[in-house]
C-alpha cells in the first residue's frame, strides 16, 4: 500500500482485527480439535480483554513509531464498548488491532510474527 500513514485508525483496526484473528486461529489449528472447540478458544484470545493484556506483553519492545500507531488506535473514539470489557480495555484492544493492521499493510510481516510470538 502506498501510504499507510494516511489511513484512519478505524481502517487500520479493521484490517488488524483480521490479521490478529488469523494469527490466533493459525496457532490454535496446531492443537487439532473440532472447529467448535477451536472457535470457543479463539474467542478467548481475540476478546478486548485478551487483546489489552496482549498489548501489555509487547509494550516494552515497541518502537516509538509503533507506539505512535498504537496510541492513534487507542485514542480513536468508537461508538460502542462491549459489555465484557472496560472502556480502557476496549481502547487498548483497538490500539493493538491498529498496530497489527499498520504492520500488515506496510509489509512488516516479520515484525508481526516477532510481536505475536511474545504475545503467545
Amino acid at each position: 500500500m502506498d501510504n499507510v500513514n494516511l489511513l484512519s485508525p478505524s481502517v487500520l483496526a479493521f484490517v488488524g482485527d483480521a490479521v490478529y484473528g488469523l494469527l490466533v486461529r493459525t496457532r490454535l489449528a496446531e492443537i487439532n480439535r473440532s472447529s467448535g472447540d477451536l472457535h470457543s478458544l479463539s474467542v478467548k484470545y481475540v476478546s478486548a480483554v485478551a487483546q489489552a493484556e496482549a498489548f501489555k506483553k509487547i509494550e516494552g519492545v515497541l518502537t516509538e513509531k509503533e507506539m505512535m500507531i498504537f496510541r492513534r488506535g487507542r485514542n480513536f473514539h468508537t461508538g460502542n464498548t462491549p459489555k465484557s470489557a472496560t472502556a480502557g480495555e476496549y481502547h487498548a484492544a483497538t490500539g493493538l488491532e491498529c498496530l497489527f493492521g499498520f504492520l500488515h499493510l506496510s509489509g512488516q510481516n516479520e515484525r508481526i510474527n516477532e510481536l505475536f510470538e511474545i504475545i503467545w
